[in-house]
């Protein structure tokens, strides 16, 4: 294992990285559907699943996130990256990002808002609480239901999301998801490959 004897020191900021690229739907009753992309996103509690996302306040979603108090986080993989990063530059208030990107809604099964059918996975999410942070305004939600692709279920019915190829967002640019190295609890499973990884 490297060890780096030298190392810079920064001012405070967000160096929390890789962090999930997300595109999250929301639509205000009358209106179009709007898309914006988010890195501050992430899982909060299991049970009750909840997520959160950090949005800043002077963002045209913004508002319809307060008012609706709903949205759909759609998963981003590497055919949607361009659309993703599109949502992220371009303002809702003077472009239709649905129409502009070629992307389709689909109806979701428990909030008024779309998800987006070009996503391999749409999570649809109400809002419980808002809490005021400063540039951004993160909003706390429950998962009140999930609708995934069949190209990303295997012939055994699970969901296997390394067919997807999603994007990470790393201090300013798009990554996609790499090899696996591990599955959750190896390093505590009892194999040979475990023995000569702990005697390097």
């Amino acid at each position: 294992m490297r060890t780096n004897s030298e190392r810079e020191s920064f001012k405070p900021g967000n160096m929390l990285y890789p962090v999930p690229a997300v595109m999250v739907s929301v639509k205000k009753e009358g209106e179009k559907p709007n898309i914006i992309t988010i890195a501050w996103a992430g899982t909060v509690c299991s049970d009750p699943p909840m997520v959160s996302i950090s949005v800043r306040k002077s963002r045209y979603s913004h508002e319809i996130l307060k008012e609706t108090g709903e949205f759909v986080i759609n998963l981003v993989n590497e055919d949607l990256n361009f659309a993703c990063d599109f949502c992220g530059v371009k303002s809702g208030r003077d472009t239709d990002k649905f129409k502009e990107m070629k992307l389709h809604e689909t109806v979701s099964k428990e909030v008024k808002a779309p998800g987006i059918a070009e996503s391999p996975v749409n999570i649809e999410c109400k809002v419980e609480q808002v809490i005021e942070l400063g540039t951004h305004d993160m909003f706390i939600a429950r998962v009140v239901a999930v609708s995934v692709s069949k190209d990303y279920m295997d012939e055994n019915g699970r969901l296997d999301l390394k067919r997807a190829s999603l994007v990470a967002y790393s201090h300013g640019e798009y990554m996609k998801l790499g090899k696996k190295l591990g599955t959750f609890g190896y390093s505590v499973r009892k194999n040979k490959n475990n023995k000569k990884k702990r005697n390097k």
